[in-house]
């Protein structure tokens, strides 16, 4: 690895709910227009919530790509797919025979509609052959790439909810800086679905108006779709923006909820000016995740509060546009980001008129403004906080140099159900009761490797699950179709993101430090293996928590390995 490499973004894609390319959604953003309004694509009985959908149907955007038509295909896919081919064109890609490429995708509910269709004609009582169980992630990125003809792409997919996206680029960026790929294409995908919608909504955390971010009226947020991805590039001759730095920690705070004071938002900010080398005056403008929720905006503040102080640059969200397009948000507004600092603008936080108690006070736009330096934050379930910086003009990057080794402190397995009332020994009976097989095998697992280990708290998490917390989520579905989207509950919505069970050990140990699920299929463990490894032996982390966790109908599955620097 070579101190000093500059990781420059050389094309872009996007589509969302305010355009379907970077031109469009540049227009809508600096004429204020939103795209946020009321559910044309996705069949659901909550005509009243309001939404931000791609204004493309399936057919349309499968005809886009040249697929056939009668064919049910995932919006995930479609709309991911889209973005790559916009982001490999503009980067001046044709082919990419002969480069180590890398796709990596940002999603939570993957191919979820299309399982949705799945589920509906089973409880029907009809054969549904025809259509694939396609809410494996990983599977979604596998569609990507080939919907998008990129051939011979190692795919990899990160799992933690809002932040994925970002933290899919992160991951892009280390493998670059790590020589481990020539191209990286990366991003996050993610399409509307019945189990999220319904999910959010157990929450009590959707509003029935546009969104107001930061304001004193604020009542929820607005859910979206979209993808963007961007073409990530070392030293290239030429970029339309540079990755300056970034930081990724866990609030390990609660399973949905933020801290008062914002810890994990704070840290992930600090970690991205540190490496970046910027003092905080340095930021022209922040992206905030901003999601128009009491909590976050109110946590989010205290954040930007205590890294800033009283020098805060504008800042707004763009949720108000787009809606919030959960795990392709971080990629999506990084788009925003460099769309701003190219055209020289602030997009407006759109619908603010209050100043919220203790909050910031967020622009409602700002033209011809020069942007040399801007964050963008994207924040997730389990507390998955994710800060980049991406800077106009070049910037170097450097990761420490590998200097250390590491060796396995412990390696457990549970894989049998028999062996869960043993988790007694470190959980309360009542505690126990109200987690799922997996979840109870995991914190076994976790646990006892970490006694044998010697530890009280790893310095990071790397999770792999191809499946995530299947049990849960198909309980959940269940619910759907059972109560016709009503009374459904919150607990099963709650445990059901692929990065709740990384999330749920940081909570446990109070673990604030790196903290990243992947779910690539059978890759899943060596893409978590391989990050711990690469963390140990830079020096970033002294130790790491590795786990493989996933479950079938009858059997579970829960490895935790502990590594530790020599």
């Amino acid at each position: 690895m070579q101190a000093g490499d500059r990781i420059g973004i050389t094309g872009m894609g996007v589509i969302c709910a305010i355009g379907n390319n970077p031109d469009e959604v540049c227009r809508s953003l600096r004429g204020g227009v939103s795209g946020i309004g009321q559910v044309k694509y996705l069949e659901t009985r909550h005509r009243d919530l309001p939404v931000g959908e791609v204004k493309l149907s399936n057919a349309e955007m499968a005809e886009m790509l040249g697929l056939q038509a009668e064919k049910p295909y995932s919006r995930t896919s479609l709309m991911g797919a889209l973005a790559v081919r916009q982001a490999l064109r503009e980067a001046g890609i044709e082919s990419v025979e002969g480069k180590r490429v890398a796709l990596i995708s940002g999603t939570t509910v993957g191919g979820m509609d299309v399982a949705e269709l799945y589920w509906e004609q089973l409880k029907r009582g009809e054969n549904p052959e025809n259509l694939p169980i396609s809410n494996e992630c990983g599977r979604s990125t596998e569609e990507i790439a080939s919907y998008a003809g990129v051939k011979g792409a190692e795919c990899c997919t990160i799992s933690t909810a809002c932040s994925s996206a970002l933290n899919a680029m992160m991951v892009g960026s280390n493998m670059l800086l790590c020589d481990k790929a020539d191209i990286v294409i990366a991003g996050g995908s993610e399409a509307l679905s019945r189990f999220h919608l319904n999910g959010f909504n157990t929450l009590m955390i959707l509003d029935k108006e546009r969104c107001r971010p930061f304001d004193a009226s604020r009542a929820g947020l607005n859910l979206g779709e979209g993808a963007a991805f961007v073409v990530l590039q070392k030293n290239p001759k030429d970029a339309l923006a540079y990755v300056a730095g970034y930081g990724n920690r866990c609030d390990a705070f609660h399973q949905t909820a933020t801290s008062e004071n914002g810890d994990g938002a704070f840290l992930a900010m600090s970690d991205a000016l540190s490496m970046s080398g910027l003092e905080p005056c340095r930021i022209d403008y922040i992206n905030a995740h901003g999601t128009g929720t009491p909590d976050n905006d109110i946590s989010e503040s205290h954040a930007i509060q205590r890294v800033f102080g009283d020098n805060i640059p504008p800042v707004s969200s763009t949720k108000s546009f787009t809606g919030h397009t959960t795990s392709a948000s971080g990629s999506i507004e990084s788009v925003i980001c460099i769309l701003s600092m190219r055209e020289g603008f602030i997009p407006s936080n759109l619908g603010w008129k209050t100043a919220m108690p203790g909050g910031v006070t967020p622009t409602l736009g700002v033209e011809q403004a020069r942007l040399g330096h801007v964050v963008c934050n994207s924040f997730g379930f389990g507390g998955n906080d994710s800060s980049l910086i991406l800077s106009k003009e070049p910037a170097t990057l450097a990761l420490p140099q590998q200097g250390f080794d590491c060796d396995v402190a412990a390696d457990v397995t549970i894989d049998k159900v028999e062996d869960l009332p043993a988790l007694k020994e470190f959980v309360s009976p009542m505690e126990s009761r109200r987690m799922g097989k997996l979840m109870k095998a995991a914190t076994l697992s976790a646990l006892r490797a970490m006694k044998e280990a010697g530890i009280a708290d790893p310095d990071a998490i790397m999770t792999g699950t191809s499946r995530g917390m299947l049990e849960t989520s198909n309980q959940f579905l269940d619910d759907i179709y059972a109560n016709g989207e009503e009374l459904l509950k919150p607990t099963l919505f709650m445990q059901s993101t692929h990065n709740t069970i990384g999330s749920a050990i940081a909570i446990r140990t109070k673990c604030h430090g790196y903290n990243i699920t992947y779910s690539q299929g059978d890759d899943s463990l060596k893409w978590a293996l391989e990050d711990a490894r690469d963390k140990i032996c830079s020096g970033a982390a002294g130790c790491a928590l590795v786990g493989l966790y996933d479950e079938t109908s009858d059997d579970v599955l829960a490895r935790t390995i502990i590594l530790k620097r020599k």
